[in-house]
């Protein structure tokens, strides 16, 4: 093993670099795209050149596809946190100001990445949105339309996570696997979420082969390892009791 690792300096910094330029390129119109892309491609190909990613031109212009497909999800993720959340004032706002969007923009941008097997790149993306936003939501999940996160910190959604469209997720819930084992690295280890589910804060979905039902609402602090029907309520009861503190 190396002592040293070869890649050059402040290099994370640079990669953050990078994801800041592709979250804005993705948002804007189809001319000043083409512009950002064009400086946005020198920086890829020096960050996939330290990194070996063995990235060539056409998985370059796959990707360059990809990131000008974007905008269309994006708008549609930006209008489901304006619709859910009472306290936004302006799509506006969520694009500039909610940590869930970037969170799930960034996402977007590192599956693009993942889906084209370039390695390490889209981890380090995802890392970085980490850092800035709480919600920890790893490239190679598959997510789809109008995607809510509120508030986003402490979010994980795990490698083989599914989640269908029109999920709202708040802040704590936890989609992960049962065990940590290397041998299962090629199976299903993440739960599967079906449209219209809403899961309040700090809720645990744990287990590849659990499946929440279609238009499903799960409650705040649950812990779940089997799947639920469509259409359930699942809620804790708590065994919490207030009393008059002065009374004996």
């Amino acid at each position: 093993m190396q002592d040293t690792l070869q890649i050059p300096f402040r290099f994370k910094e640079t990669v953050e670099d990078l994801a800041k330029e592709l979250f804005y390129c993705a948002l804007e119109n189809a001319e000043a795209q083409e512009q950002l892309l064009v400086n946005i491609k020198a920086q890829f190909f020096y960050v996939s050149k330290a990194l070996d990613c063995g990235v060539c031109n056409t998985k370059w212009n796959q990707f360059k596809a990809g990131v000008i497909a974007l905008k269309p999800k994006l708008i549609l993720d930006a209008e489901a946190a304006y619709n859910c959340d009472p306290a936004a004032k302006s799509i506006k706002e969520v694009y500039l100001a909610y940590p869930g969007f970037y969170a799930i923009a960034m996402y977007r941008l590192s599956h693009i990445l993942w889906q084209l097997n370039i390695p390490i790149l889209p981890r380090m993306i995802s890392e970085y949105a980490h850092g800035i936003t709480g919600a920890d939501i790893h490239p190679g999940a598959t997510i789809g339309d109008s995607f809510f996160i509120d508030h986003a910190t402490g979010v994980v959604i795990g490698e083989t996570a599914i989640i269908h469209n029109n999920v709202i997720i708040y802040q704590g819930v936890t989609l992960g696997g049962i065990k940590v084992e290397k041998s299962l690295k090629n199976t299903k280890r993440h739960p599967t979420i079906k449209d219209n589910v809403t899961i309040y804060a700090n809720a645990t979905i744990l287990g590849g082969d659990v499946v929440i039902g279609k238009g499903s609402v799960i409650g705040a602090n649950v812990w779940i390892t089997k799947s639920i029907p469509e259409d359930s309520l699942v809620t804790y009861k708590s065994d919490i009791k207030i009393t008059n503190k002065y009374s004996r």
